[in-house]
């Protein structure tokens, strides 16, 4: 099984992540902010990963610094879970619509950190998640596990285009570790 568990403890969050990369979609997850946990469920239920979360920290400050710190530890657990990338089909995409709303993910597993992202929120918070923290997450996660991501949404309401952008991620990221071979998938044999 590829999975990993790991820990991060900082004066202003305390967080326990694991998540099983061949898993089914469980999850269980309390980061003290009610959206972002519908948001990570998500993710977890279409990618079938199964991921836990429990988190405590400053939300009486905002919600930035729990948002931030749970993508830095979901990505290093990622790449952690991961191990040598042997096999993995590295590349994927997915498109998922959600009424009016339509989220594009594309990943590359590649060792290199990069994070496209175009989607525009008409309010400041989606539920108590400050609309700008998305795309923070999604670059705290990609940045610390190395991965290259492209997220698009259009689309009318904010709930919406968010939740359509975590599951598409969920099932690009899916299709990107699946194991499709035996070899690394890079003309340069690492990644």
């Amino acid at each position: 099984m590829r999975e990993s568990k790991l820990t991060r403890k900082t004066n202003e969050t305390d967080i326990e992540l694991k998540i099983n990369l061949d898993g089914s979609g469980n999850s269980d997850i309390n980061t003290g902010i009610a959206f972002f946990d519908h948001m990570l469920n998500s993710f977890a239920k279409h990618g079938s990963f199964d991921l836990t979360i429990k988190a405590r920290g400053d939300l009486t400050v905002d919600d930035h610094h729990m948002v931030e710190d749970i993508g830095i530890t979901l990505g290093s657990a990622i790449v952690k879970a991961l191990g040598d990338k042997k096999g993995i089909a590295r590349f994927a995409d997915a498109r998922v619509p959600m009424d009016e709303a339509l989220a594009s993910a594309a990943v590359d597993i590649s060792g290199r950190s990069f994070l496209m992202f175009n989607a525009k929120f008409q309010n400041p918070n989606i539920g108590g998640l400050t609309s700008q923290n998305v795309q923070h997450f999604f670059e705290s996660l990609t940045t610390n596990a190395g991965i290259n991501v492209h997220l698009e949404a259009t689309g009318e309401n904010d709930h919406h285009k968010a939740e359509a952008l975590f599951k598409a991620f969920g099932i690009a990221l899916k299709r990107a570790v699946r194991v499709t071979g035996s070899g690394i998938p890079s003309t340069k044999g690492v990644l």
